[in-house]
C-alpha cells in the first residue's frame, strides 16, 4: 500500500508516493516508440520496457500474481518452501517475491542458461540447483533439457512437500497479463495499433496479451515468433531444437497459448536476434537480452512490410545485462581516441 507524504519546499508542496516494498514497483512499464530504429520503413514499432521492473523482466508481473493468487486460495501456507524450474527470469522475479514475504526458495535451472541469471538468484536468497545438459550445448537450452529440468523439479517439490509454481501451465501466469500487461498497452497506446507479436517462454505473457486484444479488437494481428529451427507451434519442420535464444522457443506445447487466437507465425535466426538486440541498445539506448532481440527482428519484419503509419507493439523482456557472458555483447573494444589525439598533438607541434 502506498503512504503519502508531503514535502514543503519554496516552490510548493510536492506529494512523494512511498511503497512498502519492492513488490509495489512491479508493473506499469513505460511503452516506448522506437523511431530512430524504423527510420525509412513504413511501420513503427512501439515496445513496452519490461526489463524497467524490479527483477528486470516479464516474468516478475508473474511471480507475484502467483504467489499472491496460492496465498489466497491456501495453496501456499506460511512456512511451505516455493520450487520452480526457470531459466532464471522467473526465477528471479520469484526470488524477489519470496524474500519480501519470507518463504524458502529452490530455483531449478538448466546449466544451459547464462550465469549471471544464477548469480542474480542466489544473491536475492534463492537456492540454485543447476541441472546438467541433456544436449550438452552450453547457451542453447532446449526442450529435452527443460524436460530434465521438469524432472528434477517434480522430485525436489515431492521430498519437500513445496508448494511449485509451475509457471507453465498455471493459469495465473496467463490472467495477470490480461489484466496488467495488457491493460496497460491499451492504455498507452489508446487501442489504436495493428499488429502484437512476441516469442513465447512459458506461454503466459503472449497467450494473456493476445486473448486481451481479441476480446477488444479482433481485427488487431496477433502473430508468434519462433526459432527459424524449431517453429513447432506453427508446425513446421523442427529442424534444430537448440538455439541461443535463452528463455523461450522451447519446440513444445504451451497450453497458456490459445493457437486459435494466433493470426499468423514469424522465424527469427540466432544472428536476427543478435543483430537486433545489438541495434536497439545502439540505436535506441535499450540494452536487452536475446529474447527481445528476437522480438524486435519480429516486429522489424512487420514494420518493414506495414502500411504506411501502421504500429507493431512487442515487448522488452529483459535486460542485457544477464547475457554479459554470452556472446550476444562479444566484440568490446578498447577506444584508441586518447591515444590518436595524444599523436595528432605531437604531430601538429612538430
Amino acid at each position: 500500500m502506498f503512504r503519502l507524504y508531503s514535502i514543503h519546499h519554496r516552490a510548493g508542496t510536492m506529494t512523494l508516493h512511498l511503497s512498502s516494498s519492492v513488490l509495489e514497483t512491479i508493473g506499469r512499464t513505460p511503452l516506448v516508440a522506437l523511431d530512430r530504429l524504423t527510420s525509412g520503413l513504413p511501420g513503427r514499432i512501439f515496445a513496452k520496457l519490461e526489463f524497467l521492473t524490479a527483477g528486470m523482466s516479464i516474468k516478475d508481473r508473474m511471480a507475484l500474481e502467483i504467489i499472491e493468487q496460492a496465498e489466497q486460495s491456501g495453496r501456499l501456507k506460511p512456512g511451505q518452501p516455493v520450487v520452480e524450474l526457470t531459466s532464471g527470469n522467473a526465477g528471479t522475479g520469484l526470488a524477489i517475491v519470496c524474500a519480501v514475504k519470507g518463504y524458502r526458495f529452490i530455483a531449478v535451472m538448466s546449466e544451459g542458461n547464462s550465469i549471471e541469471r544464477a548469480r542474480m538468484m542466489s544473491a536475492l536468497g534463492a537456492e540454485v540447483v543447476l541441472v546438467p545438459q541433456v544436449t550438452g550445448v552450453p547457451g542453447q537450452v532446449s526442450g529435452v533439457d527443460l524436460e530434465a529440468v521438469d524432472r528434477a523439479t517434480a522430485e525436489i517439490v515431492k521430498k519437500l512437500g513445496a508448494f511449485r509454481v509451475d509457471q507453465f501451465n498455471n493459469p495465473d501466469n496467463r490472467a495477470v497479463h490480461m489484466k496488467t500487461t495488457a491493460a496497460e498497452i491499451w492504455e498507452q497506446t489508446g487501442g489504436e495499433f495493428d499488429f502484437y507479436t512476441a516469442i513465447a517462454g512459458s506461454g503466459g505473457s503472449f497467450g494473456g496479451i493476445t486473448a486481451f486484444i481479441k476480446q477488444h479488437n479482433p481485427a488487431i494481428q496477433c502473430l508468434l515468433i519462433e526459432p527459424a529451427t524449431a517453429p513447432f507451434l506453427a508446425q513446421g519442420r523442427v529442424i534444430d531444437p537448440n538455439h541461443k535464444i535463452q528463455g523461450v522457443g522451447y519446440a513444445m506445447p504451451l497450453p497458456l497459448i490459445d493457437l486459435t487466437q494466433v493470426d499468423d507465425f514469424l522465424t527469427v535466426t540466432d544472428d536476427e536476434a543478435t543483430q537486433a538486440a545489438r541495434r536497439l541498445a545502439k540505436s535506441e539506448g535499450i540494452f536487452a537480452g536475446f529474447s527481445s532481440g528476437a522480438n524486435i527482428a519480429g516486429a522489424l519484419k512487420l514494420a518493414a512490410g506495414a502500411k504506411p503509419g501502421q504500429v507493431v507493439v512487442t515487448t522488452i523482456n529483459d535486460s542485457g545485462l544477464k547475457y554479459l557472458s554470452t556472446d550476444l555483447w562479444e566484440g568490446f573494444s578498447r577506444s584508441n581516441l586518447l591515444t590518436d589525439l595524444n599523436t595528432s598533438e605531437h604531430k601538429t607541434e612538430k
